[in-house]
C-alpha cells in the first residue's frame, strides 16, 4: 500500500491530462447510432459534455440522448432546475456544437415514472401515484392533456433541433396504487391504464410536430395494447444482458410494425462505486448490438446509467420530505473509456465484437502494453466480479469476504505493476476503481468482525485502528477521485461523492468510539 501511496502522490502533483483524440468512424448498420447520458446524478461540466460529443463524433455516433433531469432550466417551472442546472444559452450552445458535429440531440423527459424530482414538490402532489413513494405520476390526475408535460415538452421543443423527444416511460412500477387507478385496473386492466396515459403524452409530442421516443420494457408487458399507440411512434429495446423476452412476447414487438431501436449498458446494476462487472458490458456490447441488426432495428444507443433511479428518503416529520438520495452512485463516464471504444467498434459491422482481439488491439493503442500486458490487464478487470449483501459474497463459488478481499488486493497489486506508456491518466481510473474496491471490502471483513456474536469491547480498540487505517486511505482516495475528475464533474460534486462513498465508514467509527 506504501507503493500506491508513493505513485498517488507524484500523480496528485501532474497536470491533468487531456481526452484521447477520437478516431474516424466508417460505415455503420444502423441509421441512429446513439448515446445516452444520465444526469440524474454526476452533473458533467459544460467543457466536458462538449469534449465527450467530440469524442462520440470521432467514433461515428450521430445521436445523443440527454436525461437532463433537473439539469434543464425550466422556466414556466423553476422548482424542477436543480444546483446544477445548466442555463438556457449553455443548453442551446451544446445542441448547436452537436448539431455542428452531425449529431442529433434527443431530450430525454421521464414523464411516468422516475420523477421523484418533479413530484417531490408540494406544488406537483395532486399528480402522485403514492403520497410516500414520490417517483411515479398518476396517470389519471394529469387530465386529458397535462399540463405539466405539455409544458416541459413545449420548452424542450424550442431549444432541441431533433425530430424527436424521448418521454421514458420504463418501470412504472407503482400502476394502480391510487385509489382511483386501482378501481379501473380492476375494471379494465392495467395494460389500458398504462397505453392511455402514454398514447396522450405521444399525441402532446407529436403536436409539438415531433416524434415520440419510449422505453419498451411495460409495452412489452401488454403486447395486445401497442397498436393503440401513435402508428410515429419509436420503441427502445433496452436489454442489458437477459432474453428477449425478459419483459415480455418480444416477439410481438418486433412484428408490431412500430420503428425499434436496441439498447445495452455501459454501466448497470449491480454497478456501483464498489464494482463494475467489465466483463458483462463487454460481452453485452458482443451480443447485444448484432442481434439488434439482425432483428432490423433502426437504431441503437449505448446506455450510461450513473444510478440505479431509486432514492432513500429523509423526513424531516412523518409527511415532510428534506431530502433524497440516490442509492446507487456508479463511478463517473470518465472512467469507462475502453467501454465506449468497444461500443464503437462493435457498430461499425455490427458482427459480434471479438472481446479477445480488441482487448489487446485497444491497450496497444492506448497504454503501449504488450499482449501480455494486455491479457494481465484484461485477467485483472475481471477479477471476482462480486456484490457483498449483509457481508456475504453474492456468488455460486461459495466465497468468503477475506477471499475476496484477497482477490482484489492482487489486482490492485497488478494494475500499479502495469506501467502504461501514454493515456496514464486514462489508466489511473482503473487504479482509483481497483483502491476504492479494496477499501470497501476492508471495510465488510471489520463489518463481519463486529457483527459476530463473540465480538466484545474489548475488540473495540484493535478495529478502532483498523477503522482509523481505512479512513486515512479514504482521504487518499478522495483526493484522487478529486483530481482525476476535477474538469469533468463540479466541485461540489466532487465533495459529496467523496462524503456518501465513505460515510458508512464514517458512521461506524464514530459508533464505536463514542466520538462527540
Amino acid at each position: 500500500m506504501r507503493k500506491h501511496i508513493l505513485v498517488l502522490l507524484i500523480l496528485l502533483n501532474t497536470a491533468y491530462g487531456t481526452i484521447a483524440q477520437p478516431v474516424a468512424s466508417p460505415h455503420n448498420p444502423f441509421i441512429v447510432k446513439g448515446f445516452h447520458l444520465d444526469l440524474r446524478i454526476q452533473v458533467m461540466t459544460m467543457d466536458a459534455l462538449k469534449a465527450f460529443a467530440f469524442k462520440l463524433h470521432g467514433y461515428g455516433i450521430n445521436t445523443l440522448i440527454m436525461e437532463w433531469e433537473g439539469t434543464y432550466p425550466f422556466e414556466k417551472h423553476p422548482l424542477i432546475p436543480n444546483r446544477y442546472a445548466y442555463s438556457k444559452q449553455e443548453v442551446t450552445s451544446l445542441i448547436k456544437y452537436c448539431s455542428d458535429l452531425g449529431i442529433d440531440v434527443i431530450p430525454l423527459q421521464q414523464s411516468f415514472g422516475h420523477v421523484e424530482y418533479i413530484l417531490r414538490n408540494d406544488r406537483y402532489k395532486a399528480l402522485r401515484e403514492d403520497q410516500k413513494d414520490f417517483s411515479q405520476v398518476c396517470p389519471l390526475q394529469t387530465g386529458p392533456d397535462s399540463a405539466l408535460f405539455t409544458d416541459l415538452y413545449t420548452e424542450l421543443a424550442s431549444t432541441h433541433t431533433s425530430k424527436y423527444i424521448h418521454i421514458g416511460g420504463d418501470e412504472t412500477y407503482l400502476l394502480g396504487h391510487d385509489e382511483r387507478c386501482r378501481l379501473m385496473v380492476a375494471k379494465e386492466g392495467k395494460s389500458k391504464l398504462y397505453i392511455n396515459y402514454i398514447r396522450m403524452l405521444c399525441n402532446i409530442v407529436m403536436r409539438l410536430g415531433k416524434t415520440p421516443v419510449l422505453w419498451a420494457d411495460i409495452a412489452l408487458k401488454y403486447p395486445e395494447a401497442i397498436k393503440l399507440l401513435p402508428k410515429g411512434t419509436v420503441f427502445i429495446d433496452w436489454n442489458y444482458g437477459w432474453g428477449l423476452n425478459n419483459f415480455g412476447d418480444h416477439k410481438k414487438l418486433v412484428q408490431s410494425g412500430y420503428e425499434i431501436w436496441g439498447a445495452p449498458a455501459l454501466r448497470s446494476s449491480p454497478d456501483n462505486y464498489f464494482l463494475t462487472q467489465w466483463e458483462k458490458h463487454f460481452k453485452n456490447i458482443r451480443d447485444f448490438v448484432p442481434e439488434a441488426a439482425k432483428l432490423g432495428y433502426k437504431g441503437i444507443v449505448m446506455t450510461s446509467w450513473s444510478t440505479s433511479g431509486q432514492y432513500s428518503q429523509v423526513f424531516e416529520s412523518e409527511n415532510e420530505l428534506t431530502e433524497e438520495y440516490a442509492i446507487r452512485h456508479v463511478y463517473p463516464l470518465s472512467g469507462f473509456n475502453i467501454l465506449l471504444a468497444a461500443y464503437a467498434e462493435s457498430i461499425k459491422s455490427a458482427t459480434p465484437l471479438n472481446i479477445d482481439d480488441f482487448i489487446p488491439a485497444y491497450c496497444k493503442e492506448q497504454y503501449g502494453f504488450t499482449a501480455e500486458q494486455s491479457a494481465t490487464f484484461w485477467k485483472t478487470l475481471k477479477t471476482a466480479p462480486f456484490e457483498i449483501v449483509h457481508s456475504e459474497v453474492k456468488s455460486s463459488l461459495h466465497l468468503t469476504v477475506k477471499q475476496l478481499l484477497d482477490s482484489a488486493k492482487v489486482a490492485l497489486e497488478t494494475l500499479y505493476d502495469l506501467q502504461p506508456e501514454k493515456n496514464k491518466d486514462e489508466f489511473e481510473h482503473y487504479r482509483l476503481m481497483a483502491g476504492i474496491r479494496v477499501n470497501y471490502l476492508e471495510f465488510h471483513y471489520i463489518l463481519q468482525t463486529v457483527n459476530s456474536p463473540e465480538f466484545t469491547a474489548l475488540q473495540k480498540p484493535g478495529v478502532l485502528d483498523k477503522l482509523k487505517n481505512l479512513m486515512i486511505n479514504e482521504t487518499l482516495l478522495d483526493l484522487h477521485f478529486s483530481h482525476l475528475n476535477k474538469n469533468f464533474l463540479y466541485p461540489a460534486e466532487l465533495a459529496e461523492e467523496n462524503e456518501l462513498r465513505s460515510i458508512r465508514l464514517k458512521l461506524l467509527y464514530d459508533r464505536l468510539s463514542g466520538n462527540k
